[in-house]
């Protein structure tokens, strides 16, 4: 469900952004795409709309503490959300779905499009916090001079946590550490 879900919100996400700036770039438009659909966005809609407290009055299966814990981690309120997104497409329909969507995610789409979204400064403060740090390598350089493809990673403390691709190195690592700084929320326990 997860799955479908994130496919859902994405689409719903790439019409609004075509429809509504059709004067930018593809490729702003795929960052500002990325922005919204990120686990980190996607937890803060869950939290809007109050998924963790359903979590918390609905999860009666698990222990109190546990539950408590999990209505507050990033990843868990991300997937949740993703799975509710393809719920409802399910049963009611992409038309049913795309304008919530779309009005749930209104001030993710407006920040990103209107700040520079930059995941590199972004994760190099939240290392700073945990006093890490994180390298970018090139991993693949493919085409031609003129047209160029790039994968980059995101390594910290030596291990990969992060890879993107792009047509400059700057983009590629611009995805590779969004990679890390999801993967970071999911190392913290809270989820904060």
């Amino acid at each position: 469900m997860e799955f479908l879900g994130d496919s859902v919100l994405e689409l719903a996400v790439a019409r609004y952004l075509y429809d509504r700036y059709p004067e930018l770039t593809e490729g702003r438009l795929a960052k500002i795409r990325s922005h919204v659909v990120s686990r980190r966005a996607c937890a803060l809609v869950a939290q809007e709309l109050g998924l963790g407290e359903g979590l918390l009055e609905r999860g009666s299966s698990a222990q109190p503490e546990e539950l408590a814990r999990l209505s507050q981690n990033r990843n868990v309120l991300a997937a949740l959300l993703e799975a509710a997104l393809a719920a409802v497409f399910l049963e009611r329909g992409f038309e049913a779905v795309e304008a919530p969507i779309v009005e749930a995610f209104r001030g993710q789409i407006e920040y990103a499009a209107t700040h520079s979204v930059d995941y590199k400064t972004e994760l190099q403060e939240e290392l700073a916090r945990i006093r890490k740090q994180v390298v970018y390598t090139v991993v693949e350089m493919e085409g031609p001079a003129h047209d160029r493809r790039f994968t980059c990673a995101a390594l910290i403390d030596g291990e990969q946590r992060g890879i993107g691709s792009g047509s400059t190195k700057k983009e590629a690592e611009q995805e590779a550490a969004l990679q890390a700084l999801d993967w970071i929320a999911g190392q913290q326990p809270d989820g904060q």
